[in-house]
């Protein structure tokens, strides 16, 4: 079975996408925010990143 990316549907505080890449890979999606909170600190480069996830990353239907 192949693997994809998806925005989560459950665990999501604002698009879902911090809780897709944990379950995408086996993370618990707690370090995932928290890694999206330092790339944010370093530049601001995580809201850029955060909003081009949201546009590309799909919905799970």
């Amino acid at each position: 079975m192949e693997k994809k990316l998806y925005r989560s549907e459950t665990d999501r505080k604002i698009a879902g996408v911090c809780g897709g890449i944990a379950e995408y890979f086996d993370l618990d999606s707690t370090l995932v925010r928290l890694g999206w909170i330092l790339f944010l600190f370093a530049g601001g480069s995580g809201i850029l990143a955060y909003f081009i996830a949201w546009l590309i990353m799909p919905d799970r239907n």
